[in-house]
């Protein structure tokens, strides 16, 4: 199921993936701008407000979520 996540003032796309999916592959990047259609137009920083759809990403077989080192 598809979150919708609301941006804070200065958040970035890449920060936002990696707290949400524990991930920022160019695969997933890529599912979540194909989610939102303009949102690369609005540059690398975002306003606060902006509607983001998170959505379920699709991984391939035997890809982790990833590591954390701070347990």
């Amino acid at each position: 199921m598809a979150l919708t996540y609301n941006t804070r003032d200065g958040d970035t796309v890449d920060v936002i993936v990696w707290r949400h999916y524990g991930a920022e592959s160019p695969d997933v990047l890529r599912q979540v701008f194909e989610a939102n259609p303009g949102l690369a137009d609005r540059g690398a920083i975002l306003p606060a407000g902006v509607s983001i759809t998170l959505p379920d990403i699709v991984r391939p077989a035997g890809l982790s979520k990833g590591v954390s080192l701070w347990t």
